[in-house]
C-alpha cells in the first residue's frame, strides 16, 4: 500500500464519532493558544502604558530670574500629563512613599522643592545641578520599571536642554550687548583719534608758536639791553642837570638877598625866563617826537646861553656904565646856561639812543614852563616879589630832581625788565621743548588710538551680535547639540509583530507535538505488513504536514484579520511555514518512532533548547556560552531568523538558507524515522511489554 493510502486511512479514524472529529478541530486551533491567544495578550502594551497608575509629586516652588517667574515644574507636570506616557496622578510625598510600597502605584516622579531654582542657577554665580527623583519598586512590576527609566531619561533630557537653552540665551545676549558696547567703544575711540589728531595739531602749533615767542623774545632783550644802556646815560644827564639847578637855586637863593637892592633892570630876567618857559613848552609839547626835535632843544638851549651871555655882556662888559653887583651872578647864570645847551647837546644824543618812556619827564617839563612864566610874569615886580621868584628857583630846582629821579627809575625799570626778558626767554625756551617733547607725544598718541580704534572695530566684527531668531536657533543646537537620527529599517509597527516570529515556530511545534500524542508516529498495520519503511515513516508524517498546513492558515489568519499582523512578504511566509511545519513534523514523528514514550519528554527537551537559543527574544549573544554554541544548530534559530525578514521586510537571503537547513532536517529526520521503522518491524519483549507508557 502507498504512503498517501495509508495516511488516509490514519486520517479516517478522525471520522469515526464526535469525539474524534473534536479532538482534530482541536489539534488544528491548538497553535491559536500558544501563537495567536499569547501574541494578542501583549500584542502593544506601550500603548496602553496610561492606564498604568503612577505618582506624581511636584513640589517645586519655582523662581524668579531677571524679573520673570519660572515654573520648571508645572511646566514639566503639564507636558506628562499631555504624552499620556502613564496615568499620573499629582499626591503628595508621603502617599506616594506609601503606595509605591504598597502597590497601588508603580512608581512615583518628584520634582523637588529648589527644582526651579537649581535649573535657574546655572546662569548665576554658584550654578547647582537639580535633579528629577524617581522611585521604583520592582516587587510590584520589574518591566515598568525598565519602562520608566526610559521614559524618565527623556524627561530628564529635556529639561536638561530647556535649562541649558535659557543658561544660553543669556550668555548670547551678553555677546550682543558686549558687541554693541564695543561698538560705542570703538565709535568713541574714533573721535579720541580725531581729537587726538587735533590736539597734535594744536601742540604743534604752539611748539611752533613758542618758538618763534622765543626768537622775538631774543630781539626784544636786546632792544631792551640796548634802551637800558641808553637810559643810563639820560639818568646820569638828568643827574647833572638837576646839580646845575640845585647850583642855580642856591646862587639865586642867596643872591636874591643881595640883588634885590640893586636889581634895576627886571625885564631882561623876564625875557629871561620866558625865553625858560618857551624852550620848556617847545620840549614838552615835542617830546612825542623827542628823537626826531632832540636837535632843536639843543639849538635853543644853546641860544639861550647866547642870549645869557649877551645879558652879561651889556650889563656887566659895556664899559661905560657901572658894573652892577649883579654881575657876578649873572656871569654864573651865562656859564650854567653854556652848560645847559652842552648837556641838552648830551641830552639829544642820549635819546636818541635811548627812544624810552619820556611821559614823567613831559610832566616834569611841564611844571618847569609854569614855573618859568610865572617867573616872567613877575619880573616886573621882581623886587617886590623876588621872595616868589626864588620860590619858583627851587621850583625848578625841585622838578629837575624830579626828572633825575624818574630817569633813576626808569632806568633801574629798565635793566629788571630786560633781566626779565632774558628770565622770559630762558622759560620760553623751556616750554618750547617741552611743547616739542608733547607734539612727539601726540604723535605717539593719534598712532595709539588709531590702532586702538582699529582694534576694536576689529572686535566688532568678531563678537557675534545674533538677534531673537538667530539666539533660538544657536541655543537650541547647543543646549541639544547631539540629536538621535534613529533610523530603523523594516520596523516592526508594535511589540507583537517584533516576537511573531518568536512565538509562531513555538505554536507549530506544540501543534506537531500534540499532533503525534494522536496520530501514530509509525502505522502498525504497514509495520505487521512488512511494508517498505520508508513507506512506513512517509506515512507517519504527511497526515501531520497537512495538519500542519491547516494550522499555518488558521493561525496567520487570525494573527492577519484579528490582530493586524502584516507581512511584507505573505504568500513566501505561507510557504515558508508551510516547510517549517514539515520540519517539526519530521523531528517530532523521528523522537517519538525512536524511543517511544521516552520520545515525548525528548520533544520538550529539543523545543527547550530551541526557545533558549534560538534569539528570539533577547540577541543570543547576551545568553550563556553554551547557548551560543547550540543555536546554529537547531531549526528554530533559522526559522525565526527567515520570519523577521518575510514579515518586517530586508534581505532574504538566511530565509533561502532557512529553507535549505528546514530541507536537511526534514530529510535527515524521515531517514532516521525509516531505520526506526525498520526497526519496528521486528517484534520483541519490550515492544510488547515497555517499560514506560504514556
Amino acid at each position: 500500500m502507498r504512503s498517501p493510502k495509508l495516511a488516509a486511512l490514519e486520517l479516517k479514524r478522525f471520522g469515526r464519532g464526535k469525539l474524534p472529529v473534536a479532538a482534530l478541530i482541536a489539534l488544528l486551533l491548538l497553535p491559536l493558544l500558544y501563537g495567536a491567544l499569547y501574541l494578542c495578550s501583549f500584542w502593544d502594551p506601550y500603548k496602553n502604558l496610561d492606564k498604568v497608575p503612577v505618582a506624581l509629586v511636584n513640589a517645586d516652588t519655582g523662581a524668579t530670574v531677571d524679573g520673570k517667574r519660572l515654573d520648571a515644574g508645572d511646566e514639566i507636570a503639564r507636558k506628562l500629563h499631555d504624552s499620556k506616557t502613564f496615568d499620573w496622578r499629582e499626591v503628595s510625598a508621603e502617599e506616594a512613599a506609601e503606595g509605591v510600597e504598597k502597590g497601588k502605584y508603580y512608581l512615583s516622579l518628584t520634582m523637588p522643592a529648589d527644582f526651579s531654582s537649581k535649573i535657574t542657577s546655572s546662569a548665576g554665580a554658584d550654578p547647582t545641578t537639580s535633579a528629577l527623583q524617581v522611585r521604583t519598586n520592582d516587587a510590584n512590576n520589574y518591566i515598568v520599571g525598565s519602562i520608566s527609566r526610559t521614559v524618565f531619561s527623556e524627561v530628564r533630557s529635556a529639561a536638561s536642554a530647556n535649562a541649558s537653552r535659557g543658561f544660553l540665551d543669556k550668555i548670547f545676549v551678553s555677546f550682543s550687548d558686549l558687541h554693541d558696547k564695543t561698538a560705542e567703544a570703538a565709535d568713541g575711540a574714533d573721535q579720541l583719534k580725531d581729537g587726538a589728531g587735533k590736539a597734535q595739531q594744536g601742540a604743534k602749533e604752539i611748539a611752533d608758536g613758542l618758538d618763534t615767542v622765543e626768537e622775538k623774545n631774543g630781539e626784544i632783550t636786546g632792544g631792551l639791553k640796548k634802551l637800558n644802556a641808553a637810559a643810563g646815560k639820560l639818568e646820569s644827564g638828568t643827574k647833572d642837570i638837576a646839580d646845575g639847578t640845585q647850583t642855580l637855586a642856591d646862587k639865586v637863593g642867596g643872591a636874591a638877598s643881595q640883588a634885590k637892592p640893586f636889581l634895576k633892570d627886571p625885564q631882561q630876567i623876564a625875557d629871561t625866563a620866558l625865553l625858560v618857559a618857551d624852550t620848556a613848552k617847545v620840549v614838552n609839547n615835542h617830546l612825542d617826537t623827542f628823537a626826531k626835535k632832540a636837535p632843536a632843544a639843543a639849538s635853543v638851549t644853546q641860544r639861550v646861553s647866547t642870549g645869557a651871555s649877551d645879558i652879561y655882556a651889556k650889563t656887566c662888559t659895556a664899559g661905560t656904565a657901572p658894573v652892577p653887583a649883579t654881575c657876578p651872578q649873572l656871569k654864573k647864570l651865562k656859564d650854567d646856561a653854556a652848560e645847559a645847551a652842552l648837556l641838552a647837546g648830551d641830552v639829544n644824543t642820549l635819546v636818541k639812543d635811548a627812544g624810552g618812556d619820556l611821559g614823567k619827564l613831559k610832566r616834569q617839563l611841564t611844571d618847569l614852563e609854569k614855573q618859568a612864566r610865572a617867573l616872567a610874569a613877575d619880573a616886573p615886580a621882581l623886587s617886590s616879589r623876588l621872595d616868589a621868584a626864588v620860590a619858583q628857583v627851587n621850583a625848578l630846582n625841585s622838578g629837575a630832581h624830579k626828572v633825575a629821579t624818574g630817569m633813576g627809575q626808569l632806568h633801574t625799570g629798565l635793566g629788571k625788565a630786560t633781566d626779565g626778558s632774558e628770565a622770559l626767554g630762558d622759560g620760553v625756551g623751556k616750554l618750547g621743548d617741552g611743547a616739542h617733547r608733547l607734539d612727539g607725544g601726540m604723535y605717539k598718541l593719534v598712532d595709539g588710538t588709531g590702532e586702538l580704534a582699529g582694534g576694536l572695530h576689529d572686535g566688532v566684527g568678531k563678537i557675534p551680535d545674533y538677534d531673537q531668531q538667530q539666539r533660538d536657533a544657536r541655543t537650541q543646537v547647543m543646549a541639544d547639540p547631539v540629536k538621535l537620527a534613529n533610523q530603523s529599517l523594516h520596523k516592526a509597527p508594535n511589540y507583537g509583530t517584533g516576537f511573531a516570529p518568536y512565538f509562531i515556530p513555538l505554536s507549530l511545534w506544540v501543534g506537531a507535538m500534540v499532533a503525534y500524542m494522536l496520530i501514530a508516529p509509525l502505522n502498525r498495520r504497514a509495520l505487521a505488513a512488512g511494508a517498505a519503511p520508508w513507506r512506513i515513516a512517509f506515512a507517519g508524517w504527511l497526515p501531520v504536514v497537512g495538519i500542519g498546513v491547516l494550522q499555518v492558515l488558521a493561525l496567520m489568519s487570525v494573527l492577519h484579520w484579528a490582530l493586524g499582523l502584516e507581512l511584507e512578504r505573505p504568500a513566501l511566509a505561507i510557504g515558508f511555514l508551510a516547510l517549517a511545519t514539515a520540519c517539526f513534523a519530521a523531528m517530532v514523528q523521528w523522537l517519538n518512532a525512536k524511543f517511544g514514550a521516552a520520545g515525548r519528554i525528548l520533544v520538550l527537551v529539543v523545543l527547550m533548547l530551541q526557545l533558549t537559543s534560538a534569539g528570539g527574544t533577547y540577541p543570543v549573544q547576551t545568553s550563556p556560552a553554551f547557548f551560543n554554541w547550540i543555536h546554529p544548530y537547531l531549526p528554530m534559530t533559522y526559522i525565526v531568523d527567515g520570519l523577521r525578514r518575510l514579515i518586517s521586510g530586508g534581505d532574504l537571503t538566511r530565509v533561502w538558507v532557512g529553507c535549505a537547513v528546514l530541507a536537511a532536517f526534514t530529510v535527515g529526520s524521515l531517514a532516521l524515522t525509516a531505520l526506526a521503522a525498520r526497526g519496528k518491524q521486528v517484534w520483541t519483549m519490550d515492544r510488547l511489554h515497555p517499560e514506560l507508557s504514556l
